[in-house]
C-alpha cells in the first residue's frame, strides 16, 4: 500500500468513519485486486462499499494535504511554524517565527499537487514579485519568496486581525462611517499600486485585512497585473481572471486594455457589499452572476439600505458604472469624494458625472426616460434628481436671458 493510501487509512479511522477491522477487511481486498492487475485506489473502495462519501474524500484529500504541507513548512530555513492560520484553495498559510528578526510572519505554502503546474507555481511568484514591489502602509508586506523541499513558499507580513468579508458574513450592513474608512485606506493602497504600474484585479472582502488597531491591509496579489504587460494580457485574452461577485465588465470580456478602472469597479462592489450587507449582483451560477454585471442594472445602494446617504450611494454608482470611462479616472478622484463625504461634504466628482450625463442628454435633445443604447448610467434616488433638474432648469434660464438680451438688441 502507498503511503497515500496509508495516511488516508489513517485518517478514515481516526475520524470513525468505519472501524479498525472494516478496513482490514476492505484493504486485503484492495491487495488482492491488485495482484490481480485492477488498479483501484482505497478510497474508491471505501467508497463503493458505503463507508464514506464524495464529500468526505475531498475533505480527507485537503486534510492530507495539510498534513505533508506541515512537516515541509517546518523545515523551510530560518522559520520555525507556529501553527496554521488559514487555507484557501491554492495554499495554505502558517503563522511562523523568523528566526534571525525574532518576528512573526506568515507564510503562504502551495501545495505539492499544484507545485507540479508551471501556471500555479509562476502565478505563485508572481504574486511574490509583485508584492515586493510595493511599499505601502496599507498593503500586506513581501518578505521572501523560495522553494524547500519541493515546496514553493511565500513569506509575508503576519496580520492579526480579520478581514472585512468576517464583517459582513452576517449579511448584516456596515456602519457607514466605518465603511468609508476602511474604503480610503484600500483606495489609498490601490493608487499606490496603480502608481507602481500594478492592477490588483481581486479585491473583494476577503482580501481586505483589519488589524486589530483598525487598520486596513489590502492582501493577495496573486492575479495582479502589470498595465502594460502586453504578453500576459495576449495570454489571458477571453479569459475572465477574478471573484465573479465583484469583478468588472471588461475582466469578465476577457479585454487586452484592462486598467486601474477595473480595481474602481472591483472596490466599488465590496463597499457594496459593506454598506448593504448582500453582493451587488447574485445569481444560481458564476456565470450568472457575470451576465448580471455586463448586462443588469444596478439596483442603488440607498434603495436596499434607506439610512444609507445619498452621496455614498452617487460614489459607489460611479465606481461600478459598466463602462470604464463612466468611472472614476483614477483613485485620486475617488479619495477626493470619500474624504468629502467623510467630512459631511457632497461629492464633488461624483455629481459632475451625474451633471454631465444630465447635460449630455440635453444637448442630445433626450430625454431622460428615453431608452439609450449607451451603457446604463448610474441610477438617481429622488435628492439627486431634484438637483438634476435645478440645474436643467438653470441652464433653460440662461438659454431664455440671452435670447431676450439679443432680441432687446435687434431693436
Amino acid at each position: 500500500m502507498s503511503i497515500d493510501d496509508s495516511q488516508f487509512a489513517r485518517l478514515v479511522v481516526e475520524r470513525k468513519l468505519c472501524t479498525a477491522n472494516e478496513l482490514e477487511l476492505v484493504r486485503a481486498e484492495h491487495k488482492a485486486m491488485g495482484e490481480k492487475g485492477r488498479s483501484i485506489t482505497l478510497s474508491d473502495m471505501l467508497l463503493q462499499h458505503g463507508y464514506i462519501t464524495h464529500s468526505q474524500i475531498k475533505r480527507l484529500n485537503m486534510a492530507m494535504d495539510e498534513d505533508s504541507m506541515y512537516r515541509p513548512a517546518q523545515q523551510i530555513p530560518g522559520f520555525q511554524v507556529l501553527s496554521k492560520v488559514g487555507q484557501g484553495a491554492m495554499a495554505v498559510v502558517f503563522k511562523s517565527k523568523q528566526l534571525s528578526l525574532d518576528r512573526i510572519v506568515a507564510i503562504k505554502v502551495l501545495p505539492k499537487r499544484l507545485s507540479e503546474n508551471r501556471e500555479f507555481v509562476d502565478r505563485f511568484y508572481r504574486e511574490g514579485r509583485a508584492a515586493a514591489r510595493l511599499n505601502h502602509a496599507n498593503i500586506v508586506q513581501a518578505y521572501d519568496v523560495g522553494e524547500s523541499g519541493g515546496y514553493h513558499y511565500f513569506v509575508m507580513e503576519y496580520i492579526d486581525g480579520k478581514t472585512v468579508y468576517d464583517l459582513v458574513t452576517d449579511g448584516k450592513p456596515m456602519k457607514e462611517g466605518e465603511a468609508v474608512r476602511i474604503l480610503l485606506q484600500c483606495a489609498k493602497a490601490l493608487h499606490h499600486a496603480h502608481e507602481h504600474g500594478l492592477i490588483h484585479r481581486d479585491v473583494k472582502p476577503k482580501n481586505l485585512m483589519i488589524t486589530k488597531a483598525g487598520d486596513v491591509k489590502l492582501a493577495d496579489m496573486g492575479l495582479a497585473r502589470e498595465m502594460g504587460d502586453f504578453v500576459t494580457a495576449t495570454a489571458e485574452a477571453g479569459r475572465a481572471y477574478g471573484t465573479p461577485y465583484y469583478i468588472s465588465p471588461e475582466q469578465i470580456r476577457g479585454e487586452l486594455t484592462i486598467d486601474a478602472r477595473a480595481d474602481i469597479y472591483g472596490l466599488g462592489a465590496t463597499f457594496y457589499h459593506m454598506v448593504t450587507g448582500k453582493v451587488p449582483f447574485d445569481g444560481t451560477t458564476p456565470s450568472a452572476v457575470m451576465h448580471k454585471h455586463l448586462k443588469d442594472p444596478l439596483l442603488p445602494p440607498d434603495h436596499v439600505n434607506p439610512a444609507l446617504s445619498s452621496g455614498v450611494g452617487e460614489i459607489i454608482e460611479v465606481m461600478m458604472a459598466k463602462s470604464p470611462d463612466e468611472r472614476y479616472p483614477s483613485m485620486l478622484e475617488l479619495i477626493d469624494d470619500l474624504e468629502a463625504v467623510a467630512r459631511g461634504e457632497p461629492p464633488f466628482q461624483a455629481r459632475k458625472k451625474y451633471d454631465h450625463s444630465l447635460l449630455q442628454s440635453l444637448a442630445t435633445g433626450r430625454k431622460l426616460t428615453e431608452p439609450s443604447t449607451e451603457p446604463p448610467a448610474p441610477v438617481s434616488t429622488t435628492p439627486r434628481i431634484s438637483v438634476q433638474w435645478v440645474l436643467a432648469l438653470g441652464v433653460l434660464l440662461v438659454i431664455s436671458m440671452l435670447c431676450n438680451v439679443l432680441m432687446f438688441a435687434n431693436r
